[in-house]
C-alpha cells in the first residue's frame, strides 16, 4: 500500500465507502500495458497524475469515463496491489487490518460467525474500519440467498426470521414476490455495508434429491431465467453487486464443499437449459459470476470448471459476459483434494478468473505474485482482470466518479 502515499498529484477521485453509482460496462475486457505513476492517500481521496513527468498532459488526461479511471487507478498500482485486488479473501476479524496492510486484498468475505454476537451497529463500525484501512474500496461480501444459506439473517440480531427461500418466496406470491424482497434484502445489506449479495443461485432443478435443489428455484430453466432476471434487475437498481452462481450449472453433482463432483451431461442439455438463466442474469446487468469446482467433461475432462480455460472461454466468448469472473472458495475439498492451495490459485488465474474467494491466501497470494515474476502469468491478464475488478467497484459507487 505504500505506493499509493508517495506523490501529491492533481486529479482527485474521492473514495466513497458506502455509496452508490454507475458506470459504462467494460467494452474492451482486454489486457491494458499501463505506466507506473503512483497515487497518494490523502485521508480518504486518491489523487492520480494527469501529468507525465516532463509535465506535459498525460494519456488520461480530461477524460472522467469509468474506463479512464479504471486505467488511472491501474497505471498506479504494484504488483502486490494488482494481485491482491485479485483475491476476494476469508475475513479475519481479529487481524483483519493488518492483512489489508500486508495484502492488499480486493474484497473480504464474511460467514455466518462473523455475525455471531454482534449487532448492526458494530458490524457496520467494523465494515466501515476495514474500509478506511484499504486505499482501494473493498467488496464487502455475503452469501445471502435466502432459504438455507442465510449468513447474516438468521442472526435475530439483525432480523426477527432469516429471508426466506426463492421457492418459497415464489410459491407466496410469484415473482413479485421475489422482486419485493430482492429489493429488501439489497436495503438489509447495503445499511450494513455490505456491497456484494453472492446471490442469485442460477442451477437449473427439479429434482429434490440433488444436492442444490433446495438453494434453486426448482423449475425448469426457462422459469429460473425469468427469477434471475427479477432479481438482478432488482439488484442493480438497489446498487448493490449481484452473482450469478454456480456457473456452467450445478446439475444433480455432489456437493463440492466435501468431495469431487463429476458432470458427465452432452454440452447441448447445457445450451439449451444450464445457460438460460445465466445468459438471461448477464444481459439483465449483473456484476459478476461465479464458477463451480465441478468437472463438467463435455468442456473440459481434466480440470475443474473454476481451473479450467476452456470453461472461461465460453463465458468469455460464447456467452459475452464482460464482468467479473471469480471461482468458488478455492479450499473446498473438490479443488484441494487434488491440488496444492498455491497451484490451485495459480491456475485460476491462468484460466481467466479474475477474483479469487481464498481462505488460504497468506499461501496463495504470494504464489500468484512468483507465477507473475517468473512469467508463468502474464502481467497482461493480471491487469485485465484488475481493470474488470475497478470498474465493477465504480459501477457499485464504491470508487466515486465525480
Amino acid at each position: 500500500m505504500k505506493s499509493i502515499k508517495l506523490m501529491v498529484l492533481t486529479l482527485v477521485l474521492p473514495l466513497v465507502l458506502a455509496g452508490c453509482g454507475r458506470y459504462l460496462p467494460d467494452s474492451q475486457g482486454g489486457p491494458e500495458k499501463q505506466s507506473t505513476q503512483k497515487p497518494e492517500e490523502t485521508g480518504k481521496e486518491i489523487r492520480i497524475s494527469t501529468e507525465s513527468s516532463s509535465g506535459e498532459p498525460g494519456p488520461f488526461a480530461g477524460d472522467d469515463s469509468p474506463e479512464a479511471i479504471a486505467l488511472k487507478l491501474l497505471s498506479a498500482m504494484t504488483p502486490e496491489e494488482k494481485v491482491g485486488q485479485m483475491f476476494f479473501v476469508r475475513l479475519r476479524k481479529d487481524q483483519a487490518a493488518e492483512d489489508i496492510e500486508a495484502y492488499h486484498p480486493g474484497g473480504y468475505i464474511l460467514f455466518g460467525d462473523d455475525f455471531k454476537d454482534e449487532t448492526k451497529t458494530s458490524i457496520k463500525e467494523l465494515i466501515d474500519s476495514y474500509q478506511s484501512a484499504s486505499a482501494i474500496p473493498l467488496l464487502i461480501g455475503v452469501d445471502e440467498e435466502g432459504g438455507t444459506v442465510c449468513r447474516v439473517s438468521r442472526h435475530k440480531a439483525f432480523r426477527s426470521e432469516p429471508f426466506p427461500s426463492p421457492q418459497e418466496l415464489y410459491g407466496q406470491g410469484g415473482l413479485e414476490a421475489v422482486r419485493e424482497d430482492a429489493g429488501e434484502k439489497a436495503a438489509f445489506l447495503l445499511e450494513l455495508g455490505i456491497n456484494v449479495n453472492l446471490a442469485p443461485v442460477c442451477d437449473v432443478s427439479v429434482d429434490p434429491n440433488d444436492f442444490i435443489y433446495r438453494r434453486s428455484f426448482g423449475q425448469d430453466a426457462p422459469a429460473t431465467a425469468d427469477y434471475v432476471k427479477t432479481m438482478v434487475l432488482e439488484m442493480e437498481k438497489a446498487h448493490i453487486g449481484s452473482t450469478l452462481k454456480h456457473f456452467p450449472g450445478y446439475g444433480s453433482n455432489a456437493d463440492t464443499h466435501t468431495e469431487t463432483a463429476t458432470d458427465n451431461r452432452d454440452y447441448e442439455q447445457f445450451v439449451t437449459s444450464d445457460f438460460l438463466p445465466f445468459v438471461s442474469g448477464i444481459e439483465a446487468g449483473a456484476g459478476s459470476i461465479l464458477v463451480s469446482h465441478n468437472i463438467v467433461t463435455s468442456m473440459d475432462g481434466n480440470y475443474p470448471a473454476s481451473l479450467s480455460p476452456a470453461v472461461h472461454d465460453i463465458l468469455r466468448n460464447s456467452l459475452n459476459f464482460k464482468g467479473v469472473i471469480m471461482t468458488d472458495d478455492l479450499s473446498m475439498e473438490a479443488v484441494k483434494g487434488s491440488t496444492p492451495d498455491t497451484d490451485a490459485a495459480v491456475l485460476a488465474v491462468a484460466a481467466g478468473n479474475d477474483l479469487l474467494i481464498s481462505t488460504d491466501f497468506e499461501t496463495q497470494i504470494p504464489a500468484v505474485l512468483e507465477a507473475l515474476k517468473n512469467g508463468t502469468v502474464r502481467e497482461e491478464l493480471i491487469d485485465a482482470s484488475v481493470k474488470r475488478i475497478l470498474l465493477w467497484k465504480l459501477k457499485l459507487g464504491l470508487i466515486n466518479q465525480a
